[in-house]
């Protein structure tokens, strides 16, 4: 298998991955009992994550304990820190990283945010995939999820669905550019 790259991520409609001061209660419109809406079937195909300090410092203070035990974690941070478990600190040149991750054997690596993170990727055209979960909400204002800045890159859809509860999911593939 080819390892690919993909964002999974949240936003509400207009564009927000959380609202001022990272809130992310706009995310419990959705929330139903026994309903990941997929996630768990995504997360069974990746065995590296990558994801950026802020946020990874935002999931430790919210929820004590950093969900991807098990998995090989990369946070992207500008600090020379030292590993926690499976957690390592990569200060480095990202698309060095994700030349290595790629060069090695294994299943797909989640890029789980936030928005720098997923600018880095995208400036970088390091994305091979983007999942997308749209949330029925308009915010009008918050922390945007593509930030302006980088190269257009064309995608092609792989698969739509539609929730109950009004969440929308695509599914896309990043589309490379010939060089001639």
């Amino acid at each position: 298998m080819t390892r690919k790259t993909i964002l999974y991520i949240a936003a509400s409609v207009d564009g927000y991955i959380a609202k001022p001061g990272d809130r992310l209660d706009f995310l419990d419109a959705v929330a139903r009992e026994g309903e990941d809406y997929g996630y768990s079937a995504f997360y069974d195909q990746v065995d590296t994550v990558i994801v950026g300090k802020r946020t990874y410092d935002w999931v430790l203070a919210q929820m004590g304990d950093f969900p991807h035990q098990g998995k090989e974690t990369y946070v992207l941070t500008r600090q020379n820190l030292d590993s926690i478990g499976t957690v390592q600190f990569y200060s480095g040149e990202l698309s060095d990283l994700v030349s290595s991750l790629k060069s090695k054997a294994g299943k797909h690596i989640f890029i789980d945010g936030g928005a720098q993170t997923a600018h880095r990727f995208l400036k970088n055209e390091l994305l091979d995939e983007v999942i997308i979960s749209f949330i029925p909400v308009l915010l009008g204002v918050g922390i945007r999820l593509f930030q302006e800045g980088f190269p257009e890159q064309q995608l092609e859809l792989l698969s739509s669905k539609s929730y109950p509860s009004g969440l929308v999911q695509v599914h896309y593939r990043v589309i490379r550019r010939k060089i001639n």
